[in-house]
């Protein structure tokens, strides 16, 4: 198998700068690793937050190649790795933070453990637009919170990045799924399976009262946080339990308590930064694999074209908050890019 000697990717140099196209060498391979050559990028807010230099957590210093998610093709297999041959299409959640190389270029060396077979009915575009916020809504409803058929779950922001894809997985399990999102979201939210709570119109005492007779949700995801996750508090049930991707500022736990309900923090970003349990990932992904290709899952995809030259773009829609579903970066190597 060939190894190529250079590739493009779009760098950052320091906080905040804009994006460079460069010539670079490409990664080597080691054990355990595969190189893929990347077709698509996802971006996400945490991207933008590690570009701003907001994101402490992510430990990703600069100059570096950003980039969390991505879909592609295996180009070449390190040593030990059965699980993936050259040509396999595959997805996941690989780099952009820790010092790991992001999929803001042509190829990226891989630990073969955070990738999945690419869904069969998915482009790369759709692909690469899953891998990080089907880890969070995964492991926040199924590895924290076990959720169960038949129970009443709240997802808090039904129509962002995790919380669409929350709202799925939850329909998919069995569950009685509601969603609090602005009343112009209705038609989406509905559309995927979720009943809307228009946040800015009912008191958490009355959407409460309204849909669980006043006793609170089995389940509540926070994917919102701050003064949201504290309305979660309140809004879940006796021994509920309440789960959040964004815990980060100070919270009053007493309204919990009160219920005898526990609470759930998710740091998907964990893997990559301590390199243990790097598998499950893979395998979380692995089910987003069968239900999309069973029909139970659809990413919901900006539709407009970004490529590494206008990476800064789609970086400054998310800002804006533009957005209108995931963004994605298309990456072939047989486009002519403004090269340095």
């Amino acid at each position: 198998m060939t190894h190529p000697e250079s590739m493009l990717a779009a760098i950052v140099d320091s906080p905040g700068a804009a994006f460079r196209v460069a010539q670079i060498q490409s990664p080597s391979l080691s054990a355990g690793h595969v190189l893929v050559r990347i077709r698509a990028s996802g971006v996400n807010p945490l991207d933008v937050k590690i570009r701003a230099g907001e994101a402490a957590h992510a430990k990703h210093p600069l100059p570096a190649i950003l980039g969390l998610d991505l879909a592609g093709v295996v180009e070449n297999v390190g040593s030990g790795v059965t699980t993936f041959k050259r040509g396999d299409e595959v997805y996941g959640m690989t780099g952009g933070v820790g010092g790991l190389q992001g999929s803001l270029a042509e190829f990226a060396a891989v630990d073969a453990r955070l990738l999945a077979p690419k869904p069969r009915n998915l482009s790369m575009r759709e692909a690469a637009a899953l891998p990080l916020v089907f880890i969070t809504a995964w492991e926040g409803l199924v590895d924290r919170a076990s959720i169960q058929k038949r129970q009443q779950v709240l997802i808090h922001g039904g129509a962002g990045g995790v919380g669409h894809v929350a709202v799925q997985i939850a329909n998919a399990l069995g569950a009685k799924v509601y969603a609090t999102d602005a009343e112009s979201k209705r038609s989406y939210v509905e559309k995927i399976g979720a009943v809307l709570i228009d946040y800015a119109a009912e008191s958490i005492e009355d959407y409460v009262g309204r849909h669980t007779d006043g006793h609170g949700f089995d389940l509540v995801y926070d994917t919102v946080g701050g003064a949201t996750l504290d309305a979660s508090f309140a809004a879940v049930r006796r021994f509920g339990h309440v789960v959040s991707c964004l815990g980060w500022g100070t919270h009053a736990l007493g309204p919990l308590s009160f219920r005898a309900g526990t609470y759930s923090g998710v740091f998907t970003l964990l893997p990559m930064l301590s390199g243990v349990g790097r598998e499950h990932h893979g395998e979380i992904l692995r089910h987003a694999t069968r239900l999309v290709e069973d029909g139970k899952l659809v990413p919901r995809v900006d539709p407009r074209i970004f490529t590494l030259d206008t990476v800064d773009d789609a970086y400054r829609a998310i800002r804006d908050r533009t957005a209108e579903g995931k963004l994605v970066v298309d990456i072939d190597a047989r486009q002519p890019f403004n090269r340095e």
